[in-house]
């Protein structure tokens, strides 16, 4: 069966490992999912409705476009995706444009703008909230109009909010499934990516994350999927889940030769 992509490049993107977490995901009639990010498992599974969250309120705004306004949203980007869009210096301008702007449909034009021009496709915004990812310097960067336009009849059936994982989690009901892919815990100290949005995900939320899964499956009889890097620290964290084992490659190098594999946790609560 043909993947879905979604139209966000996205570090950690869920896309390469999709088969291996259907394969552990729960029947239910709801998927919840605290983290969306690139919204890959949200692409490619097939659920009556979906919750789908994430901290970063410029990516729920713009999923929220995408679901509502698709042609007018399609014809508006595709306009940003020109050679004269490709330069240095008209990147730096829209940038800034974008750190400056209170207006949500200019945001969402932009962010996608930004995300398919800057290096790498990183989300990465600075203390202040400003997103300063430089140039990526791509010779034709691709326009998804059709990720676009397949994402926004998916999401039909999906709720999409901006929200702290804790709250979402607490309105899982039974029937409901949930599937947690946060910031992934750093394999060593230089790998540091937590620093994901300005609002840090540390140690203590992982723990948080695995102790408010094994509370939803006690009392609310609602599995929890989790995906992290296979370390100690996880193995510890997810022992009261069954533990599943994938190899997924890293995509976040600038070099592939450097785009090693990696072994990936998946901890269902079941």
């Amino acid at each position: 069966m043909k993947k879905n992509r979604a139209f966000l490049k996205w570090a950690g993107g869920k896309y390469p490992l999709v088969d291996d977490i259907k394969r552990y995901l729960p029947a239910g009639d709801c998927l919840i999912e605290p983290f969306v990010g690139a919204g890959s498992v949200f692409l490619n599974t097939d659920y009556d409705a979906y919750i789908l969250a994430d901290i970063n309120n410029d990516l729920i705004n713009l999923y929220n476009i995408v679901k509502t306004r698709p042609d007018e949203f399609i014809r508006d980007a595709r306009a940003l995706f020109t050679p004269e869009f490709n330069q240095s210096e008209r990147y730096y301008q829209l940038r800034e444009e974008f750190n400056a702007s209170a207006d949500v449909y200019r945001r969402s034009l932009l962010f996608l703008y930004l995300n398919r021009h800057c290096y790498n496709g990183l989300c990465r915004y600075n203390l202040s909230g400003a997103f300063n990812v430089p140039f990526g310097r791509y010779k034709k960067p691709y326009f998804p109009e059709d990720e676009l336009a397949w994402f926004s009849e998916k999401a039909q059936n999906a709720q999409f909010v901006c929200e702290h994982y804790q709250h979402t989690l607490l309105k899982a009901k039974k029937g409901a499934v949930v599937y947690c892919d946060p910031p992934y815990v750093p394999l060593s100290a230089t790998a540091n990516f937590t620093a994901y949005h300005t609002n840090n995900f540390n140690l203590t939320d992982q723990q948080n994350l695995a102790k408010l899964a094994e509370k939803l499956l006690a009392e609310r009889q609602v599995p929890v999927l989790i995906s992290n890097h296979d370390t100690a620290l996880t193995r510890d964290w997810y022992s009261a889940a069954a533990l599943h084992v994938v190899t997924a490659r890293r995509t976040i190098s600038s070099n592939i030769l450097q785009r090693s594999k990696v072994t990936e946790l998946l901890a269902l609560y079941s």
